[in-house]
């Protein structure tokens, strides 16, 4: 039987995913399964690896049910996940401890301090910043407080790496899940000797790094006859949820910068080899040998919408919430807002931020606020995006993915505030899509990832009104300047300098 088809499984923070695709990216089913996070304690943000696995393993089954193919018609099944985890395994391969994710915020103390003590040395070598999200800190935390799972592990993994060991019984690490760990040189493509002694971890207790089209075979009997597949059927590790994001959505040419506003967002763009910010500002993590993906991510996208529709309590949809901004003018009558509600990565990298509404006036209404919180969210990546440009070069393209992407009110605002066209992805399975492509090229059914840009369906181009992208400047200017001014408020040290009254 023809081979026809391709699987793209992204394992994210919200839900897990599988989504069949045919070569040319169109989408023939999707099933998905919401995740569970647990907060044991303030700041602590988990997830259960077992229940990652099994929901894995259940949408792929689902997904290939519900397009009524055959095992026969699959090429292949490559991997997306998100970025940052941490779980502590024993020598049998189970998990100790739950999985630690990016949002978990424990280390914040550690990585404040590890930022005064190492300056950049570290990050300029791994293209990580210093940030509770990453291992490297966590890994710290657990030094420092004497974590039971972290004395007793054999060995560290992501959620993805503990994936792949009890498919395949492999333990292997594609080199951007490896670089997001903060322990992984983006400029020699191994683990940094000086950072693993510093975090007191072995080279044996960390997984090997491998390109992304690394293939694996020999799926676990039970699971391949579960699913309903050969367990001689090609999986390809692809890469982490934002590499593959750029790639399923076409934007990996120079100038083509993409967009990712679901509950957090982030703005990437691929360039060639190892790239650090000397501001400490953006992230690099490798993808192949000699290229990379740079950019910044934000703890605050959606989310800080949702909180605003909470606090509000506003009963009706997320449509009719956002339509209520479109009876404000740009600006929101001078109401400012930073949306730091969540901590914040990029570009400040300090999870001791906190939200702010400026320029409060008796005259401001909810639509007012709503459009306050959009314009944040916004001005936010465009100030990421200034960041990246430095490295990169100037943005021409803006490809855009996610939750809030289907909101026509804050498409055509993120089309004025950077003054560009922007595109919009037919399907909004980006992630999943790129590591379908990884997989396709992996196995010589693509000839190269750049090939990609002939197989991404495109939905609308939304086109910018350059008047309202000449005031939106005005507007910027001002939020800068709020930006710089409050910052000195969310760093203890300057806290403790404060008059009081």
């Amino acid at each position: 039987m023809t081979k026809m088809y391709v699987i793209g499984l992204d394992i994210g923070t919200t839900s897990v995913k599988a989504v069949v695709f045919d070569r040319h990216g169109k989408v023939i089913a999707e099933t998905e399964q919401l995740n569970k996070s647990f907060y044991p304690a303030p700041g602590f943000v988990e997830q259960d690896p077992e229940v990652l696995v099994s929901a894995s393993v259940f949408v792929l089954k689902a997904v290939i049910e519900q397009a009524a193919i055959s095992a026969d018609q699959i090429f292949s099944v490559g991997f997306s996940c998100a970025m940052h985890s941490l779980i502590c395994v024993d020598e049998n391969g189970h998990a100790l401890s739950r999985a630690m994710i990016w949002a978990d915020g424990r280390s914040s103390d550690q990585a404040e301090r590890l930022l005064k003590e190492q300056g950049l040395s570290f990050y300029e070598k791994t293209g990580t910043p210093i940030h509770p999200m990453s291992p490297l800190t966590k890994m710290v935390w657990m030094n420092e407080t004497d974590y039971a799972p972290f004395k007793k592990a054999a060995s560290f993994m992501s959620i993805k790496e503990y994936l792949l060991f009890q498919w395949f019984n492999q333990r292997v690490v594609d080199y951007s899940m490896a670089s997001a760990t903060g322990l992984f040189n983006g400029k020699t493509l191994t683990w940094d000797e000086e950072i693993l002694t510093f975090v007191n971890v072995k080279k044996s207790q960390l997984s090997t790094p491998v390109p992304p089209t690394y293939v694996m075979t020999g799926l676990h009997h039970i699971i391949a006859d579960y699913i309903g597949i050969s367990p001689d059927l090609p999986f390809v590790i692809g890469a982490a949820d934002g590499q593959l994001a750029n790639l399923g959505s076409g934007a990996i040419l120079p100038g083509e910068v993409a967009i990712t506003a679901g509950t957090s967002g982030a703005v990437r763009q691929w360039a060639k080899h190892f790239r650090a910010s000397e501001k400490h500002e953006t992230f690099c993590y490798m993808f192949t040998e000699n290229t990379s993906i740079i950019g910044g991510p934000t703890n605050n996208g959606g989310i800080a919408l949702e909180w605003l529709k909470k606090t509000l309590n506003y009963s009706g949809t997320y449509d009719e919430f956002t339509e209520e901004a479109a009876r404000i003018k740009p600006g929101a009558d001078d109401l400012l807002f930073l949306p730091y509600i969540n901590g914040e990565r990029a570009p400040l990298w300090n999870q001791k931020a906190r939200g702010t509404f400026f320029g409060l006036s008796i005259t401001h209404e909810h639509a007012h606020f709503v459009r306050a919180v959009l314009e944040g969210i916004t001005f936010n990546l465009y100030q990421i995006a200034e960041a990246l440009e430095q490295l990169a070069g100037p943005s021409e393209k803006i490809y855009v993915n996610g939750g809030l992407a289907r909101s026509p009110i804050w498409t055509q605002m993120l089309a004025d505030i950077f003054g560009k066209k922007v595109y919009m992805s037919e399907s909004h399975h980006s992630a999943a899509w790129g590591a379908a492509w990884t997989a396709l090229v992996a196995l010589g059914e693509a000839n190269s990832f750049q090939e990609i840009k002939e197989n991404v369906p495109l939905g609308e181009v939304v086109e910018p009104n350059m008047e309202r992208h000449a005031e939106y400047q005005s507007i910027y200017e001002k939020y800068v300047r709020l930006t710089v001014d409050t910052a000195k408020y969310f760093s203890e040290k300057e806290k403790k300098s404060l008059p009081t009254f």
